[in-house]
């Protein structure tokens, strides 16, 4: 981030910008923050003129965040979050109503996502979730048929909002049976050539994660024999473990079989390969409650969660 005039802009004014920034205009962050919209104005003008550099390009439509406000967003948005909740009056949490739509795969959801989605529930709101691959996700967000989208994409919509939320880490993880046959020394000297033996399990017929992770790691395709496919990170886990062969899953997915011993970490790069998730939501639809709670406590058990 670049060197701003007079030091850190205070929490009001990085505050203004988020809501702003959240809610894709400046009068809607005015009604969400109960104050004129002149205000606003005012607050993101003290901003801008600290940075050096304007934050969104006023349109018809509202205001368009600059490069730069996407990155500042990323950056403050959850201790901004996290000081206003701290700073609150009222350590009591209020009761909540509704209902929120969610939408991300079902693997994340399923892992890390319902823990926080129960705490919701336990206040009075009621979730629907929905499991899918992103770009459907995506289009039902865009659509108003989903309130947030936990996705394994960035959103290019010009009428969603995404800020990161965390990233998944990916390892090629094989039985002991199968780690057993491949040669240590060629895999560091040839690795395609000492993992072509091996039938891989694989989420599709296109080997999405899988083909990613060969191309990042050995700059090819994987030429590999495809055992099974099964469109479940778990279920892919279970038939590794079963021995049907080896793929490539999120950490999160494989941590108990490889604290277990029923499957071994089979290559072990300088750098972890990543995937980032986002929290989408869709730009300037009015943020209700429940949807605002249910992002700031997803945002918090991603600090705890670290890299999946």
């Amino acid at each position: 981030m670049n060197e701003t005039r007079g030091g850190m802009p205070p929490l009001d004014l990085l505050s203004t910008f988020l809501e702003i920034y959240r809610a894709g205009s400046l009068s809607a962050a005015a009604q969400r923050l109960g104050v004129t919209q002149p205000a606003v104005t005012g607050q993101l003008a003290r901003l801008e003129e600290k940075l050096g550099e304007p934050l969104f390009v006023r349109t018809p439509k509202g205001a368009t965040p600059t490069q730069r406000a996407a990155v500042l967003a990323s950056r403050v948005g959850v201790h901004v979050d996290g000081l206003r909740e701290a700073l609150s009056p009222d350590d009591a949490e209020p009761p909540l109503k509704g209902t929120v739509r969610v939408g991300g795969a079902a693997e994340v959801m399923t892992l890390r996502v319902l823990p926080v989605l129960a705490e919701l529930t336990a206040r009075g709101v009621t979730v629907h979730v929905t499991h899918g691959l992103a770009d459907d996700l995506l289009s039902q967000l865009a659509d108003g048929r989903l309130d947030l989208v936990v996705s394994a994409v960035r959103p290019t919509r010009q009428g969603l909002l995404a800020e990161p939320l965390v990233d998944e880490e990916f390892v090629l993880v094989a039985p002991p049976a199968l780690a057993h046959t491949v040669d240590a020394a060629r895999l560091r000297a040839e690795p395609v050539a000492a993992l072509a033996h091996l039938p891989l399990v694989a989420y599709a017929e296109e080997l999405p994660v899988v083909r990613r992770y060969w191309r990042s790691e050995f700059g090819r395709r994987p030429p590999n024999p495809v055992a099974l496919l099964v469109p479940d990170l778990r279920s892919v886990l279970a038939a590794v473990v079963a021995g049907a062969g080896v793929s490539v899953l999120p950490r999160y997915v494989a941590a108990p079989a490889l604290a277990a011993g029923e499957v071994v970490q089979l290559h072990h790069p300088e750098v972890a390969p990543l995937n980032t998730l986002y929290l989408a939501v869709r730009r300037g639809a009015p943020a209700g409650p429940a949807v605002t709670v249910l992002r700031d406590r997803l945002q918090q058990a991603a600090r705890r969660w670290s890299t999946l």
